[in-house]
């Protein structure tokens, strides 16, 4: 179609005059001239000040191609073998139907006449064209092909693969390089896309699946089905990346990645496994910056924000987060400690690994395999004239000693234990063998903490629940008839799942006097539950109600990350 052509198209659909035709072309020539990656269609949208799919819509019609909403096609195998991976990926085109010996492709600029002839060569059948957005055809490409199809293809042809090591580079959308290192570093910036926190590759007997983690919920990525062939190479790649010994298959790595996406750092752990079928490899994103959240954005209610406001500005004592792995307790403390940090305190971590670099803040790196064990680093920490301490884990009795002995000896301490609840803490610590006496002289707070998922703005509509329901599950019944509940309906922003981020609910132990005879009596943590709820602590379960009341979260999230039996005979008697 050439460009005498567009201009008589755009002209029939009122989306330019000839003369303004003339003019946004020139723009965009320019443009283009000058480094611009803007589509002529892109280019025009603005120009027009419409969105691309009224824009295409408009188009179509003048065209007399059809315009389709891929989102709710249903696109066969066959139908998709009828255009290489390798010009679908290219051009962004895909095929939709074929039908009668004549094939529909879904395009977005059509008067590329490079596609146009491309596709028409490339199919050798009849072609019927329609019109969809570039961002439509290129989740339905990721969906249907795979993440990184094209890559795979250009894998089969390249083979043999020969492994580069590089530095560390920027990892775009566009990267050229060799198509192994363009297919990792393609699975690491879709990870980063959808926001996932981890990526994991699993082998199988017969495939390798690929799998994020986003918002604390796993998903497998759609990937090409040819992918188990190059198992060996993709990890190989991810252990050069990682400075890991590729020769090594027998025996567990770890290794760490740096790199950049859009200008943004990006910390990635690595860990390797070796299984039955190959090695399993899981990648922990860590982006810098992110982390450091001031108290007022994790979500605690202000009378418990101003209670753990005065805790971390206190002389010594012991303040614990508990909590399963990833509920966000690593954040939290970098939150404390990002709080109070200042040139009048020196302040001293040990963590396994140092997750985040804290400015004005010394950070020490558990190193087991040369002894540096969190009880031996802790030791020499005392030596270092330290005002506030973080212990990443407290998880044998040494570590726990030194730590309860450092908070009686006028040192603030912060770390984390792995309970359920708050009051567990307690009889945790207790169990391990510490005396009951100095577990209650030095322990200033327990706060216990999961991460729900917040309901997506975008598609967020009030919902209907039974009373009868809420009683069940024991919403408080006073506030049911003052409640609106809320849902995420499902849409493109938030990947059809309703929710999109997350936010804390909390469980604040603050021990209060009344507290302490119970502990010294080694009473089990059903009762210390008791008591705190009598005095005023808030469970995890009802500060999760306090957030769905809010319409932050929904009903099915608390019942998700707390449990059923949480504070059970607590809860009944109230």
């Amino acid at each position: 179609m050439a460009f005498v052509s567009i201009k008589n198209v755009l002209a029939q659909a009122a989306l330019a005059s000839c003369d303004q035709f003339d003019a946004w072309l020139k723009e965009w020539r320019v443009a283009v001239e000058n480094g611009s990656q803007e589509s002529l269609i892109a280019f025009f949208c603005r120009e027009a000040g419409l969105s691309e799919e009224m824009f295409l819509q408009r188009l179509a019609k003048a065209l007399g191609w059809q315009y389709l909403e891929l989102s709710r096609a249903n696109i066969t195998p066959e139908t998709r073998k009828r255009i290489s991976t390798k010009v679908a990926f290219q051009y962004t085109v895909i095929p939709t139907q074929f039908e009668n010996n004549t094939l529909q492709v879904a395009v977005s600029n059509p008067f590329d006449t490079g596609l146009l002839s491309s596709v028409q060569f490339d199919a050798q059948c009849p072609i019927q064209f329609a019109l969809a957005p570039k961002d439509e055809i290129e989740k339905a490409l990721k969906k249907y092909y795979g993440v990184g199809a094209e890559t795979l293809d250009e894998l089969a042809e390249d083979e043999p693969i020969e492994l580069v090591v590089g530095e560390d580079k920027e990892i775009t959308e566009s990267d050229q390089e060799a198509s192994v290192i363009k297919f990792v570093n393609q699975i690491i910036w879709e990870a980063f896309k959808d926001r996932a926190t981890d990526i994991h590759f699993e082998p199988a007997e017969d495939e390798l699946r690929i799998r994020y983690r986003i918002d604390g919920i796993l998903h497998q990525a759609p990937m090409p089905p040819q992918l188990k062939r190059y198992q060996a190479a993709l990890i190989s790649r991810i252990k050069v990346m990682s400075g890991m010994n590729i020769a090594e298959k027998r025996l567990p790595q770890d290794g760490r990645i740096n790199v950049r996406i859009k200008g943004e750092e990006l910390d990635i752990r690595v860990s390797t496994v070796p299984t039955v079928y190959g090695e399993s490899v899981s990648l922990r994103l860590l982006t810098r910056g992110k982390i450091f959240l001031s108290l007022d954005k994790l979500g605690f209610a202000p009378s418990e924000e101003e209670a753990l406001r005065e805790i971390i500005v206190k002389p010594h004592g012991i303040l614990l987060v508990t909590g399963p792995t990833g509920s966000g307790k690593s954040t939290s403390l970098y939150a404390f400690l990002s709080t109070i940090n200042s040139v009048h305190k020196r302040i001293i971590t040990i963590e396994e690994p140092v997750e985040y670099e804290l400015k004005g803040i010394n950070q020490i790196a558990v190193r087991s395999d040369i002894g540096l064990t969190f009880a031996v680093g802790l030791r020499h920490i005392l030596r270092q004239d330290p005002n506030v301490i973080m212990v990443g884990e407290i998880r044998d009795l040494e570590t726990a000693e030194i730590a309860i002995r450092a908070a009686l000896t006028g040192h603030l301490v912060f770390s984390t234990l792995h309970t359920n609840d708050a009051p567990s803490a307690f009889t945790r610590l207790i169990d391990m063998g510490i005396e009951p006496f100095l577990v209650a002289s030095s322990v200033e707070a327990v706060m216990a903490q999961r991460l729900v998922r917040t309901i997506c703005p975008h598609c967020k509509v009030e919902q209907k629940v039974e009373r009868d329901y809420l009683l069940r599950i024991g919403f408080p019944e006073a506030e049911i008839a003052s409640t609106s509940f809320f849902r995420g309906r499902g849409c493109e922003e938030c990947r059809e799942l309703g929710y999109q981020g997350r936010t804390g609910i909390y469980e604040i132990l603050i021990l209060k006097e009344a507290l302490r005879p119970l502990i010294l009596n080694r009473a089990p943590a059903s009762t210390i539950s008791q008591r705190a709820i009598d005095l005023g602590m808030r469970t995890l379960r009802s500060d999760g109600w306090k957030k769905v009341k809010a319409g932050m979260t929904t009903i099915e999230e608390v019942l998700r990350v707390t449990q059923t039996e949480e504070h059970l005979s607590a809860l009944a008697g109230k």
